[in-house]
């Protein structure tokens, strides 16, 4: 798959001039790294070639009637042509030696059109190219400062890998991420998988280096058993998979079909195997990244023995509350760890003196510090959920700062600052020191949840 990941050369197979064309947002992709400016988007640092009988120039690059006519070698070919045109763009790129493309185009099996597939992926396989497609969004490596898609723009480089089936929800996640600060290995859009599908996706990602987590949106499977092979590959070179799955109500199966041509099969069946592989199931979008953001900024948990550490009785309440609920143990503080608090002189007289610890509404950074130097350096505390909420003397600049130097005792840490504008520059700083974050409780408990699941505790 190196071709279709760190291309040195890519031809993009209709190339347009036409603004809000498919083919002018992947040049402007290739060219600029998005339509729309991100700290992500950098030009692709390759050799670039445009293919299009009809144009002399498109943006400002001279453009081939066909691939046979590029004078130097290409790896990747991007393909963003009418539909019945595809098959022959293949052929060519075969003629060419060119061994990978992404077809961009719709209009195969998603519409019905289940024979020009058929020929399109014959055409590939006698003439030895790979395919990404057909009807995908394309691919996004940010680390090779690649955008082969038509997605708005490039999230910043990270370590979490998205595969999906539905190249529109890549798209609102692009544009989340921005704001979110989700940062991607790669971003992968399945489109109709007529050759390469999930199984070789996540097998890729199982062994990238630069690749921690692996989410996936799916609504169907081609292959069970080589989804179940992928997943079981993954875990053990270390690397947890989540998916969320789309499909699962009966209207919605009838949805998948139209999408992708892919059939969405028993949800029960689907969610046993995922069981069986030690994948995590979510259900909605803001699980799926919000989970593979723990799971890429903390360490596991060497038990589930936690901690919660707050500023208001009612956050606490709630995080013991939901921790039970999702079995995420709050272990009872021992004595000696209550006189280690007090030794400190931080505490206020009211603290709670046990396991959630309200350290009370007037808390400073300097408690915060206080509460967190003693519970993360005791052996038997595995994690901690911090939660915070913003009184007239709270500084929750500063206490972002102080979870962020928690993070040397090399244990998982969840924050959950609760508020809106006036928390937004303590979030900035949690996010930016690399803590997930939270703004309601239940989030961050079904997080430490997730957590306990992956290191292997009930």
């Amino acid at each position: 798959m190196l071709h279709f990941f760190e291309p040195k050369s890519i031809a993009l197979v209709g190339a347009s001039s036409q603004p809000n064309s498919v083919g002018n947002g992947i040049a402007l992709n290739l060219l600029k790294g998005g339509v729309f400016p991100s700290k992500g988007a950098k030009p692709f640092p390759g050799r670039l070639y445009f293919v299009n009988p009809n144009h002399g120039k498109v943006l400002g690059i001279n453009c081939n009637k066909s691939v046979l006519e590029i004078p130097g070698a290409v790896d990747l070919a991007v393909i963003a042509v009418p539909a019945k045109l595809c098959p022959e763009v293949i052929r060519e790129c075969g003629r060419k030696g060119i061994d990978s493309a992404i077809v961009v185009s719709a209009g195969f099996g998603e519409a019905g059109n289940h024979a020009l597939q058929e020929e399109l992926v014959n055409a590939a396989r006698i003439s030895n190219v790979r395919l990404l497609g057909p009807n995908t969004l394309g691919l996004i490596n940010p680390h090779a400062g690649m955008n082969a898609s038509f997605g708005l723009t490039t999230p910043e480089k990270g370590s979490i890998a998205f595969i999906t089936q539905s190249g529109a929800i890549a798209d609102a996640v692009i544009d989340s991420s921005i704001g979110e600060k989700y940062a991607f290995s790669s971003i992968v859009s399945l489109g109709n998988s007529s050759d390469y599908c999930v199984s070789d996706f996540i097998n890729h990602f199982a062994e990238d280096e630069k690749t921690n987590v692996i989410a996936c949106y799916l609504e169907g499977l081609k292959d069970g058993r080589a989804f179940m092979a992928s997943l079981k590959n993954a875990r053990a070179k270390g690397k947890v998979v989540l998916v969320l799955k789309g499909g699962r109500s009966q209207s919605g199966e009838k949805a998948v079909t139209s999408h992708t041509g892919s059939l969405a099969g028993s949800s029960i069946v689907f969610d046993a195997a995922l069981r069986q592989c030690k994948a995590i199931s979510v259900d909605s979008i803001e699980e799926l990244f919000g989970f593979a953001t723990v799971l890429d900024e903390n360490p596991l948990p060497k038990k589930n023995a936690w901690a919660v550490v707050s500023n208001a009785g009612g956050a606490a309440v709630l995080l013991t509350d939901y921790c039970e609920r999702f079995g995420v143990n709050l272990v009872g503080l021992k004595e000696s760890t209550l006189k280690k608090l007090d030794a400190s002189k931080k505490m206020h007289p009211a603290y709670s003196r046990r396991n959630p610890l309200d350290l009370v509404g007037d808390a400073l950074p300097e408690r915060y510090q206080a509460a967190l130097d003693v519970l993360m350096n005791e052996d038997y505390i595995s994690g901690v959920i911090v939660a915070q909420t913003l009184q007239t003397m709270t500084n929750s600049v500063e206490d972002a700062l102080v979870l962020a130097n928690a993070k040397k005792h090399g244990k998982p840490i969840i924050a959950v600052f609760m508020g809106g504008k006036y928390s937004q520059k303590s979030i900035d700083v949690l996010r930016k020191n690399n803590l997930p974050q939270y703004s309601d409780p239940i989030k961050a408990a079904k997080a430490a949840a997730v957590l306990n699941k992956v290191a292997g505790w009930k």
